[in-house]
């Protein structure tokens, strides 16, 4: 500091005491030049402390502080009042909690605590926001909490209430006296059945910013808020900020699922009666998958995603012959029924011919159908008697169809055919409906595409299924039973056994696995360890053959266990008998070769036994699916699956990934740590031997060599890309390896025939994953043309066409490539044959597998070419938007923003899972979706409100887009962003960063809102 501002401030401090400032002027003096500024320093502080001790006035001395400060620099900071605890309010009733609001604890209701109750109400009456979550509501635990809850209401703070029909325990009289008399928002999740919410906890929200939160064992009920044995831990924004974000997020996101229906018992007393009493077993009727009569039906996540699925292949794809496969169970007529009214316009109603194979079957699908519609009088029967007087709308079996004559039906007679169970499509009858009928959309439902006679459903499609519900999707909804699955080692050594086409000898395999007693004691032994009472069970277990099944039942027989042995060669009547058997318990196994993979309703089923290794992940899906139909008695599906030394060619990634989502390299690290992520209430367990097994099988498949490859494509002769991919089960991953593999060398390597390219080619080849994400007919046509042509006029080009091109160029050549300009890079390409025609076919299957109908941008943006649900990499994005040039290329943008002045766009690149870690409570609740409308995102650190870019966020003057992926990488490298549209700023909070809710203009894909939200499925 300044020796002129040290004796500044010293006279200031001794300015009414002259002597001593003359006194320390005269040491200053005497003192060595150099060490005068510490002396005077020294001094400036003593007469500093004496001054402010002098001062006695708590306003004088503030004065005098910051008359001092105020000459430290040009813009001082003025020094404030410290912050005071407000301890209690005259004349008000509350009183702050016993736990201080910035500490966690852990509350028992034990003696020596305050109860739950007692805190609960000085919480409430010290809040600016409630929130409660609670599986049910109780009268007598609402009166606890009454004169609380009416000076909240008398305050004008929200009280938002979910809670749920579980067991019937929550009393209306409860909830319509917190509607009525507190002004509580309530939401109800009414789906007994579907009821996963068992959770319970308090949030209290403050504007002061320390907000508290109770998680625990605590409804909202007498015994729980006095003198229950209930644990409940109060969290606290100050001590565990994180989690306080998590309750958050994940209540906001609870708040605006479908699933939770808003309550007002002016309008939803009878239902909410109803639903209770179903809950608590009071009634007794048939669940249909559909809500209650008189409410609009709509779809669950899982059908709005297969339901986008439909509509893209028919829009995007132009195909209107598709194929639905879900398990039994999972509202497959409930999707066809939506799809139906989706096809409905302006009231008009396309003919519509439903067929099935069973008059029940055909009953409840006319009920659905007019359940959807709101229309009591929709469809006529023509099964047994019924027949059908106006032809129009007509539910009707195979053999009704087939006794009247299907030649007497016009071929264009209907406009829409639904064949349910299509996996009997094979059969003669159906096969002379299908080639008679004409109609402008097919739809075939099936919960088995691959039948035991090798006939698959797909072939019938163009070998494409056009939605399908994912098992751990069907789980999550807990439409399904949930499963242990345990992988089990027995030793068997299978490397020798011959391999063909895709799978093992069958023979090979009878001859290893027939009479091999070790093995079945094997097998034995793990049941007895698995099972808790084996004499209980109904347990299917899948043999290679009929001689294996017979063999296996004999075991099981001399061990005490009844089994029985089944097969396509036992008669009807005999395989009838042999399931009733197992149903009743009179057996306690099946052992079948080739059977059961389909047309089996036997839902008691509680083990499966895996005792031949299956190739195909769909039949494995298949068997395994026999036994997860959910009972009342079943509370999870034993299975044991068991292994040995495999060839390298099996693939247990294929069935492990089915089971679980994952990809191969994900699916290694779930491996390794014993399977974390599963659905609720499943797991796998694999014993050291056969996790090492695996983990060197999937290794070698993640790896897999590149000359098994070569090889691979040598035997199979000169195919395409697309083809080889589907008739050698690889992925287009393995293909476009991270460094210098590729389609083009892999055919040079098996000596197949490719065209020359330039000494740029190898490096040019590298940049052809960058197209495997295209999925907008846009991009697909645009691109295609380029790839084929890239010597173009670029004169004659319009601005769109022009955007395109760049962002062609910007794919190949992300940093510029060194060009004077885009048209001589394009150009260039010519010179590249084999790269082009590579490009242009990883576009052309990027594109097939698209599953999202794209919407154009409209408004000022109207010709920019993004399309939202589209994916993009970054660079195309800039490029779309003019931010990208030869001058200011797309790697120069790092940061998660970008704002392009050409079109006025702020351009926000959102990855919501930051950390590498698998699971970062960190990072994970800072953006996420809200609903399939509403995104919460944080900005940068260092924006303000009152910043110009924070004034573009919050005003709207600007076009704001968003981009969102889940992870930063995928299987080929830097992964691209979901588009999610245009968004406008409905709500904000603080700044440095602003935390900004945005609506969207299009919601988002049912999809990637499944996968990204933080709340659970």
């Amino acid at each position: 500091m300044h020796q002129g501002l040290y004796e500044s401030l010293l006279t200031t401090a001794l300015s009414q005491d002259l002597e001593t400032l003359d006194a320390v002027a005269t040491t200053i003096e005497k003192v060595d030049p150099a060490d005068q500024p510490h002396v005077l320093a020294r001094h400036v502080a003593a007469a500093l402390t004496r001054k402010l001790e002098s001062v006695k006035d708590p306003a004088s001395r503030l004065a005098l502080v910051n008359d001092l400060v105020s000459r430290l620099g040009e813009h001082p900071e003025q020094v404030v009042e410290p912050a005071r605890q407000l301890l209690a309010i005259q004349g008000q009733k509350s009183r702050r909690p016993a736990t201080p609001l910035s500490d966690a604890a852990l509350l028992t209701n034990t003696r020596g605590e305050p109860t739950l109750g007692a805190e609960l109400k000085s919480e409430i009456d010290t809040s600016d926001e409630v929130d409660l979550l609670c599986a049910f509501v109780r009268w007598y635990g609402l009166r606890l909490l009454e004169p609380e809850l009416a000076r909240l209401r008398e305050r004008g703070k929200p009280l938002r209430v979910i809670t749920t029909t579980y067991m019937g325990s929550t009393e209306r009289r409860a909830l319509d006296r917190l509607v009525r008399e507190y002004g509580a928002e309530v939401r109800i999740q009414y789906d007994a059945q579907r009821t996963r919410l068992h959770a319970k906890a308090w949030m209290f929200r403050r504007y002061t910013g320390f907000d508290t939160a109770y998680v625990g064992s605590s409804n909202l009920s007498r015994a729980a808020l006095l003198d229950g044995v209930e644990w409940n831990v109060r969290l606290s924004k100050v001590a565990t900020p994180t989690l306080l974000e998590k309750f958050r997020a994940t209540f906001d996101t609870y708040w605006h699922d479908s699933c939770f229906e808003p309550y007002h018992p002016d309008r939803d007393a009878d239902r909410l009666d109803d639903a209770l009493n179903e809950a608590a077993g009071r009634t007794q009727h048939d669940r249909v998958t559909i809500s209650l009569s008189g409410l609009e039906v709509r779809p669950f996540a899982y059908q709005q995603e297969m339901l986008e699925a439909i509509q893209a292949e028919r829009t995007l794809h132009d195909r209107h012959s598709n194929l639905v496969v879900a398990a039994t169970g999972t509202g497959k007529t409930v999707v066809a029924a939506l799809d139906y009214r989706r096809l409905c316009k302006d009231g008009d109603r396309p003919s519509l011919l439903f067929i099935a194979h069973r008059k029940e079957i055909l009953e409840q699908s006319v009920r659905t159908y007019r359940e959807v519609l709101a229309d009591g009088d929709f469809g006529e029967l023509y099964v047994g008697g019924a027949r059908p007087e106006r032809w129009r709308h007509v539910f009707a079996s195979v053999q009704s169809l087939t006794s009247h004559g299907v030649d007497r039906i016009p071929p264009d007679a209907f406009d829409v055919v639904v064949i349910d169970e299509f996996h009997h499509a094979a059969a003669p009858t159906y096969r002379r409906i299908m080639e008679h009928l004409a109609p402008r959309e097919l739809l075939g439902l099936t919960a088995t595409p691959e039948r035991a006679d090798g006939t698959h459903v797909m072939d019938l499609f163009g070998g494409r299924i056009a939605a399908e519900l994912r098992l751990w999707d069907a789980l999550g909804a807990d439409l399904l039973c949930p499963f242990h699955y345990f992988v089990v080692s027995d030793g068997t050594d299978l490397r020798d056994v011959t391999w063909s086409r895709g799978r093992y000898d069958e023979h090979e395999l009878e001859q290893l696995f027939t009479g091999n007693k070790a093995r079945a004691a094997i097998v034995l032994n793990q049941l007895r360890d698995k099972i808790l009472e084996p004499g209980a069970m109904r347990a299917l277990g899948f043999c290679v053959s009929v001689a294996h099944a017979e063999f296996m039942a004999r075991c099981f027989v001399e061990a005490g266990i009844p089994a029985r042995a089944v097969s396509g060669q036992t008669s009807a009547t005999d395989r009838a008998q042999a399931l009733r058997d197992l149903r009743d318990r009179r057996i306690n196994a099946l052992f079948a070769a080739d059977l059961f993979n389909e047309g089996l309703d036997l839902p008691d089923v509680d083990t499966v036994l895996f005792l031949r290794p299956t190739e195909s992940a769909t039949i494995f899906l298949q068997q395994l699916g026999r036994g997860l139909r959910r009972t009342r008695d079943k509370a999870v599906l034993t299975v044991l699956d068991f292994v040995g030394h495999h060839r390298k060619e099996f693939r247990f990634d294929q069935k492990l990934r089915a089971l679980t989502g994952a990809t191969r390299q994900g699916l290694m690290r779930e491996i390794e740590r014993g399977f974390p992520f599963l659905p609720s209430g499943c797991q796998i367990v694999m014993d050291r031997q056969a996790q090492s097994i695996v983990l060197d099988n999937i290794r070698s498949q993640v790896a897999q060599r590149w000359p098994q490859i070569v090889a691979e494509l040598r035997s199979y002769g000169d195919h395409d890309l697309g083809s080889f991919l589907a008739e050698s089960g690889l992925e287009l991953a393995d293909i476009l390896r991270r460094g210098s593999r590729s389609w083009t060398s892999l055919r040079r390597e098996a000596g197949l025939s490719t065209p020359p390219g330039s000494p740029a080619e190898a490096a040019l080849l590298k940049r052809v994953r960058a197209f495997a994400h295209v999925d907008d007919p846009l991009r697909a046509s645009s691109y295609g043309r380029l790839l084929a042509d890239p010597d173009v006029d670029f004169d004659a080009l319009s601005g769109s066409e022009r955007r395109l091109a760049e962002m062609l160029f910007f794919s190949v050549w992300p940093d510029g490539g060194g060009y004077g300009s885009v048209e001589s890079g394009l150009t260039a390409l010519a010179a590249d044959p084999a790269l082009r025609a590579e490009a242009g076919a990883v576009v052309d299957l990027a594109f097939d597998r698209a599953r999202h109908e794209p919407l154009p941008l409209t408004g000022s943006l109207t010709g920019v070419p993004l399309m939202v649900h589209a994916r993009y990499q970054r660079e195309e994005i800039l490029a779309a938007l003019g931010y990208a040039s030869l001058e200011r290329k797309p790697t120069s943008v790092m940061q998660g923003v970008a704002y392009s002045a050409e079109t006025n766009t702020d351009i926000f690149f959102i990855t919501l899972k930051k950390s590498e870690a698998d699971y970062s409570p960190t990072t994970m609740y800072r953006d996420y979706p809200i609903s399939p409308t509403l995104f919460h995102w944080e900005s940068q650190s260092t924006t303000t409100v009152a910043s110009p870019t924070g004034q573009r966020y919050l005003l709207g003057s600007s076009n704001v887009l968003l981009f969102v992926r889940q992870e930063a990488d995928n299987e080929f490298g830097t992964a691209p962003y979901l588009f999610l549209g245009p968004a406008h700023c409905v709500s904000h909070v603080g700044e440095r960063p602003i935390a900004i809710t945005w609506q969207l203009d299009h919601p988002m894909p049912a999809e990637f809102f499944a996968d990204a939200t933080v709340a659970a499925g």
